[in-house]
């Protein structure tokens, strides 16, 4: 009799516990998606922006917040110190920290192809990557833009100590334009190309995938890689699969609700950004091109800015989607 008497309570102490078990599971799977961009709103964000307006992250049974960094380089580390769900980087620098021990991956694409290039002035004395010897270079980020600069060099016979480097920051196109610098690496071709053709000094730009450097994802997503296994992520990278393929059918439709709540955003300038942008938008964010993160893992390493190349598993997966 005693026997079932504790069975019987044993039974009735996990009926007790169930629900509250369930509520915690249920308030995981509500809780807000906190989503910390790379830097303020642009159209590099089109797909985050538009599946937020337009309820498709809803349609899932999300709710995303879309935050932006007071330092363009803390996004991912909030990721991995779980401040943040997602975070919005780049590719080369996902496998710089990744090497050097940040818990991240990438779990999806938000821009699938470089926007990084070298930029001159259009009327400019520089016509040919062998025309910048002897020349200043401005740049923003060293490490990896130091290193694209090199392997564009050599390629046409030159060595870093042939060009003079300056940093200014992020005044790419200003630097330029008052010719503080013979060009700038990094500018990204679908905003600085943009902006000097605005100021009447058209840019000529040389994309680094043409000269010799492998081709890579400009904007990704990370997760913290311990926390993979949120069912919330595959809802997620699904809304913004259906809010690309709705800006690359419905641009102008996209358009408006993208300023909806970013008028500010209404210019000239992100205008023709946004139409540079979107032939650009990974068409299955989700997908993962291994091949691609191998090869460009094997080029900074020979560059020597990793001191190893990982296994792609290490910097990237390829998350269920849900049925």
């Amino acid at each position: 009799m005693l026997n079932v008497l504790r069975a019987v309570l044993l039974l009735l102490s996990l009926a007790l516990l169930a629900p509250s078990t369930w509520a915690e599971d249920k308030s995981a799977e509500t809780k807000k998606l906190v989503v910390m961009l790379d830097w303020f709103v642009n159209p590099d964000h089109a797909a985050l922006v538009v599946a937020q307006e337009m309820g498709l992250f809803a349609a899932q049974g999300l709710e995303v917040e879309l935050q932006t960094p007071a330092d363009p380089n803390d996004p991912p580390k909030l990721a991995a110190a779980g401040k943040v769900d997602v975070a919005v980087t780049y590719q080369p620098q996902l496998i710089i920290q990744v090497t050097n021990g940040l818990p991240v991956k990438r779990i999806g694409t938000l821009v699938a192809t470089p926007l990084n290039s070298l930029v001159v002035l259009k009327n400019g004395p520089v016509k040919t990557l062998t025309d910048l010897k002897g020349r200043k270079i401005g740049y923003s980020v060293g490490g990896f833009e130091e290193a694209l600069l090199k392997a564009m060099l050599a390629k046409v016979g030159l060595k870093a100590e042939d060009v003079t480097l300056v940093n200014v920051n992020f005044a790419l196109s200003p630097s330029l334009l008052s010719k503080q610098v013979d060009a700038v690496i990094g500018a990204f071709r679908n905003f600085e190309l943009n902006q000097m053709d605005l100021a009447k000094q058209p840019g000529l730009a040389f994309y680094p995938e043409e000269e010799g450097i492998p081709p890579y994802e400009e904007l990704v997503l990370v997760a913290n890689r311990d926390k993979l296994d949120d069912p919330r992520l595959g809802r997620f990278l699904t809304a913004l699969e259906q809010a690309t393929l709705y800006l690359v059918n419905h641009p102008d439709e996209a358009w408006k609700a993208f300023i909806a709540k970013h008028k500010d955003l209404d210019d000239e300038l992100n205008r023709r950004a946004w139409r540079d942008t979107l032939p650009r938008l990974a068409r299955r964010p989700a997908a993962l091109d291994e091949g691609r993160y191998k090869r460009f893992a094997n080029f900074l390493f020979k560059q020597g800015v990793i001191t190893v190349a990982l296994p792609v598993s290490n910097y990237a997966v390829q998350l269920p989607m849900p049925e």
